[in-house]
């Protein structure tokens, strides 16, 4: 899998996002997932999950939350930090999401709409003593569950199209289809021309019809 920035920037960046929610959520004063979307619809979460260094290397995680501000247009004082003895809970959340989202290369908004902030800092206990490979896969089966649908099918449904029309108009089996989209075959290894051709009557990135969690 590409990843959007090497592990060597990747402990820099779990901090940040921890230390991000941290000062939101105990200095700020914010509740975590209206903080989270505001990060999300600032396009600072784009800049992050994209490896763009000003962001993941260049700003600390009080930086970043001032820069999540004043994207979003929200008029803020800055103050002094308080710098807690021990990780938080929100802490945590952020600095366990952060390699998710750098492991699975998935956005961050694709993650919340399934498994939402609140369902992970619930995770707090007794995940943050096990090793993040433990929370990767909880989290994985937590997203699975919430989105039993391939990206295939619901492009397909989008587009209001049967499983016999997507294939009239790909030249793609509809039995192929058809094991795509039960996951009887993986589409992340389907032929690149069987890619191209359904993303193209899809109106879609080949891309968007991959599955991030296999």
């Amino acid at each position: 899998m590409i990843r959007a920035y090497d592990k060597v920037y990747l402990d820099k960046a779990r901090t940040a996002l921890g230390r991000m929610l941290d000062f939101a959520v105990y200095d700020l004063k914010y509740d975590i997932a209206e903080f989270f979307d505001l990060f999300i619809k600032s396009g600072v979460a784009k800049r992050f999950e994209t490896g763009d260094f000003a962001v993941i290397v260049g700003m600390s995680g009080v930086e970043l939350a001032y820069e999540v501000l004043d994207q979003s247009g929200v008029k803020c004082e800055r103050i002094q930090p308080n710098y807690t003895a021990s990780r938080s809970e929100e802490y945590w959340t952020g600095w366990a999401l952060a390699y998710y989202q750098w492991e699975t290369s998935m956005n961050f908004a694709e993650i919340v709409r399934y498994v939402p902030i609140k369902d992970m800092i619930a995770l707090y206990q007794p995940y943050h003593e096990m090793d993040i490979h433990q929370f990767v896969d909880k989290v994985n089966a937590m997203y699975k569950a919430a989105k039993p649908e391939t990206n295939l099918k619901l492009l397909r449904q989008k587009a209001g199209l049967s499983q016999r029309e997507l294939a009239d108009l790909s030249g793609v089996p509809v039995r192929t289809i058809q094991q795509y989209e039960q996951r009887q075959k993986n589409i992340n290894k389907a032929q690149a021309e069987y890619l191209v051709v359904l993303a193209k009557v899809l109106y879609c990135e080949v891309g968007d019809l991959m599955e991030k969690i296999e």
